[in-house]
């Protein structure tokens, strides 16, 4: 193994990586009291952290495909899970029966590559669910909205910085 040398461009990589969580988090833990009358859960601070890390890419073009990706498996899982919930309580067998359909949802749809982000999700949302039996409906929602802020937020910082970074250096954009 041998190390190599930081360029400008991998430590502006980092630094917008750090500033992306610390807006995520802020955000996350502003907006969601104001918007539910609620502290936010750590849960759905973890979830937007870690669905702006997962974008959080190379270049823009894989942070927009990464983004897209994300949209698609929480969708799919946030419908399924919200169905199940509304007519029965997280348990797991009912989070298996979910996954397999998640993943044949997403053979049929030809996005293999999801599958994985889909069963995640949906483990995450029956898990969260098992444990508020009373509000387990919401935790579908909540998850969406948690991966839209995380996955919106990491997309404009890596945009934002590569343009930036790119413009003053004179460096074609990646």
């Amino acid at each position: 193994m041998t190390l190599e040398k930081l360029s400008a461009w991998d430590v502006v990589h980092a630094v917008n990586l750090a500033i992306t969580t610390f807006i995520t988090y802020v955000l996350t833990t502003s907006i969601t009291p104001f918007l539910t009358h609620k502290p936010a859960q750590p849960v759905g601070i973890l979830w937007a952290v870690i669905s702006a890390v997962f974008v959080f890419r190379d270049t823009r073009e894989h942070s927009l495909s990464a983004g897209m990706s994300r949209l698609f498996a929480t969708s799919v899982s946030f419908a399924m899970c919200l169905v199940y919930l509304s007519l029965f309580p997280a348990n797991p067998l009912g989070m298996a029966i979910l996954i397999a359909g998640g993943a044949l949802l997403a053979t049929l749809a030809n996005r293999r590559d999801e599958i994985g982000l889909l069963a995640i999700t949906t483990a995450v949302v029956l898990v969260v669910a098992a444990e508020n039996p009373q509000t387990a409906w919401q935790q579908p929602l909540l998850r969406l909205a948690d991966t839209v802020a995380g996955v919106t937020v990491g997309i404009a910082c890596k945009w934002i910085a590569s343009f930036l970074f790119f413009r003053f250096s004179g460096q074609q954009a990646r």
